[in-house]
């Protein structure tokens, strides 16, 4: 299914609630614990802040119970490591 600009769909039909539901979760994530906490003066500072928030906290604190309670750095450090050995 093709969408507008001819961008293929990765989803088959609108309104599918598990399609995109880790984007979903990671998106109420961000808004919860760092977005509707902030006033950002301008677009290029909220950008800033977000790119900070998802590598410093999101990336490296946060533990995630999909991922065993470890933080996506933990996994992607044990991925790498499994990669290098083989």
């Amino acid at each position: 299914m093709t969408g507008p600009y001819g961008i293929r769909l990765s989803v088959g039909r609108t309104g599918v609630c598990w399609d995109n539901a880790w984007a979903e979760s990671f998106n109420a994530t961000l808004k919860n614990e760092r977005v509707h906490r902030m006033v950002y003066p301008t677009r290029r500072k909220a950008v800033s802040d977000i790119a900070s928030w998802i590598e410093l906290t999101y990336n490296q604190t946060r533990l995630h119970s999909t991922l065993g309670y470890r933080t996506p750095n933990e996994v992607e450090g044990e991925h790498l490591g499994r990669r290098q050995a083989a």
